[in-house]
């Protein structure tokens, strides 16, 4: 039985809201986290900010390993599922974030990426027998208007906000300079796949298995903390932040509500289209010369 952390007597009963099931691990009812284990949660999200926003290594390692030491005395369910983001976040620190085009670049993207998903993917199914990690392509429920208005929203939201932030900013000079048709080509790839890819780790790994522990929002902020640092190496700086940190808790929010992935990969993708137009263009002037917030 869990004692109470920071209390007496027994925890309090937290109640997963109806239609959270998936996301929560598939339980109705749970004990709610003592302060210890908020604490524990926040030291392995907030590593982030000092592994890939700050970039001091090791040091960053410190907060990491002692978030997973502290969630195990908290609870030990809690202590292997902040484990498993723990082995992804290590494993996604291993190279520079730095949009790198070059074949070697984009080979390491590819093996460390897909080793950051599927290593605590097995790790969580294969050795703790935890299903709570899963990537539902398929719910059999259709959009309604309100998905398909929103895709629309957040198309034309990209269309008026990524040309003026990535130009006026030059952020957009954080990413190789593109040129070629080759070089074009390998832009549009790894912007796709890294898209993908986030949605893969970010929302359906660390926001899935934080919401087994915690309420919506403080899962999603603290997913959000690990989405944005990421997202600061990767390139998205200046003042991207106030892009970037609203973008990804919508998405955990929006994962939350329809428990489908292919939504939000397609909510990404278009946002990431835009993205891709806009960097083209920073480089190309004459090449997608269609924003009208675009700086002159």
């Amino acid at each position: 039985m869990d004692a109470a952390v920071g209390g007496r007597g027994r925890e309090p009963r937290a109640t997963v809201a109806p239609g959270d099931d998936e996301v929560a691990g598939g339980v109705g009812e749970r004990p709610a986290l003592g302060w210890l284990g908020h604490l524990a949660a926040a030291l392995v999200c907030g590593s982030a900010v000092l592994l890939f926003a700050v970039h001091v290594r090791p040091l960053a390692y410190l907060p990491l390993v002692a978030g997973v030491a502290l969630g195990w005395l908290a609870r030990r369910e809690l202590g292997r599922d902040l484990l498993v983001v723990a082995v992804g976040m290590g494993i996604v620190s291993s190279i520079s974030l730095e949009a790198d085009l070059s074949d070697r670049g984009m080979a390491a993207f590819t093996v460390v990426l897909s080793s950051a998903v599927l290593v605590p993917y097995a790790l969580s199914r294969g050795l703790f027998r935890d299903r709570t990690i899963v990537f539902p392509l398929r719910t059999g429920r259709r959009w309604g208007r309100v998905q398909w208005t929103y895709l629309v929203v957040v198309l034309a939201a990209g269309y008026l906000i990524l040309p003026w932030y990535f130009l006026s900013s030059g952020a957009y000079l954080n990413w190789p300079h593109v040129t070629t048709s080759d070089e074009i080509l390998r832009l549009f790839v790894g912007v796709n796949a890294v898209g993908i890819w986030d949605e893969l780790f970010f929302v359906c790994t660390v926001f899935a298995l934080l919401r087994k522990h915690l309420p919506l929002w403080p899962a999603n902020l603290l997913q959000a903390t690990v989405f944005v640092s990421f997202l600061w190496e990767l390139g998205y700086r200046e003042w991207g932040p106030l892009l970037t940190v609203p973008f990804a808790l919508v998405q955990g929010l929006t994962f939350s509500i329809t428990k489908s992935l292919t939504y939000v990969v397609t909510v990404h993708l278009l946002f990431d289209a835009v993205v891709f137009m806009v960097l083209v263009h920073g480089h190309n002037p004459e090449l997608f010369d269609i924003f009208v917030t675009a700086p002159r």
